[in-house]
């Protein structure tokens, strides 16, 4: 069983983790639009064309065939979509692609429909604006206060992230927003919704949580793991540990039963001073945090192989170990040039 992580990025730790689970039965490859690393890392590599370059599919597909691949798993947003909308593709040559349906990609790739999700499902989340105009009118209403979040619509990290104190700065912060957007990458998904492609929120202090809400590749739920965020870094999670909390549990599978999504579901939870909940994002992939649920237990790896193969995986992901508390480190790679 040959399988391919897209857009790998950064996350050499998967290639480790599902070279583990597969033990020799089967082959790791990764691909990316720009060589990193984390390739040489895999069991072989493949430097794409850009996602949204219209060879982009015919490559991988073509990639696939070459290297007998039998499963595909995405690691960044802006491909998920992309891969979500062409799943026929690939199935007809009898690749499983390990990402959930188009229509649950798009709500967790924009974060008006993120917020719309959550308000529809009764899942508590924050105030979120599409416009300038809606967002005055909450601050004079009183239904809001400064600071105010001013972000972008789609994107990921702390790209493009602003906090406004007053009105003077409302105005610059959305402006500067929609320049970041239209320098970087994050103006291929904002195309389609360029004039309301910044969002705003209410500010809300608090503690920050991580979920791996865990569902088979039926879209059935098993596990929700939470995790303490005790340090960030550049909008990433240095430091977590596993804590137990019945409630962002029942929350997490409401969650996975509205969405039938497909393997991991990393979401971000803020829980206030007095105990609220406020669910903030979610991305429909394995997310940055995930290596501590791995840290403690939980081998959605393993569990993934094992679910291809037709055998029940369910006891990698169903108990984690509460009170592990992990911390990543920056290490330096070495590559040899004729690689």
């Amino acid at each position: 069983m040959n399988i391919l992580l897209t857009s790998a990025g950064r996350r050499t730790y998967l290639i480790e983790y599902f070279k583990d689970a597969l033990r020799g039965d089967g082959m790791v490859y990764a691909s990316n639009s720009v060589f990193t690393p984390t390739l040489a890392a895999a069991d072989g590599y493949v430097v794409t064309p850009q996602i949204y370059d219209e060879g982009y599919i015919k490559f991988l597909l073509n990639y696939c065939a070459d290297k007998d691949i039998m499963a595909v798993i995405s690691l960044f947003d802006v491909d998920l979509p992309v891969l979500a909308s062409n799943r026929t593709a690939f199935e007809d040559r009898g690749i499983k692609l390990i990402v959930s349906n188009a229509e649950f990609i798009k709500i967790c790739n924009d974060k008006f429909l993120t917020y719309k999700f959550f308000t529809e499902n009764n899942i508590p989340t924050i105030k979120t604006f599409i416009s300038l105009a809606e967002a005055e009118n909450a601050l004079d209403n009183g239904e809001i206060t400064y600071p105010v979040v001013v972000k972008p619509r789609f994107g990921m990290g702390s790209l493009g992230l602003f906090f406004a104190d007053n009105l003077q700065e409302l105005h610059c912060f959305y402006s500067k927003c929609r320049e970041k957007i239209s320098s970087s990458y994050l103006k291929f998904e904002s195309s389609v919704y360029f004039d309301d492609c910044v969002i705003m929120q209410e500010y809300i202090s608090g503690q920050e949580y991580g979920l791996d809400i865990i569902n088979d590749l039926n879209g059935k739920y098993i596990n929700t793991v939470c995790k303490h965020k005790i340090a960030m870094r550049a909008g990433e999670t240095d430091i977590a540990e596993t804590v137990y909390n019945p409630l962002l549990k029942q929350y997490g599978k409401t969650i996975a039963q509205c969405s039938g999504h497909i393997a991991n579901l990393d979401c971000d939870v803020l829980v206030d001073e007095n105990g609220g909940v406020h669910f903030l994002e979610l991305n429909g992939r394995f997310g940055g945090g995930y290596p501590f649920s791995h840290m403690a237990g939980i081998n959605l790896p393993k569990a993934i192989v094992c679910w291809l193969k037709g055998e029940n995986g369910n006891r990698y992901v169903e108990n984690e170990r509460i009170g592990v508390r992990s911390y990543k480190e920056l290490t330096i790679v070495s590559v040899d040039k004729g690689e």
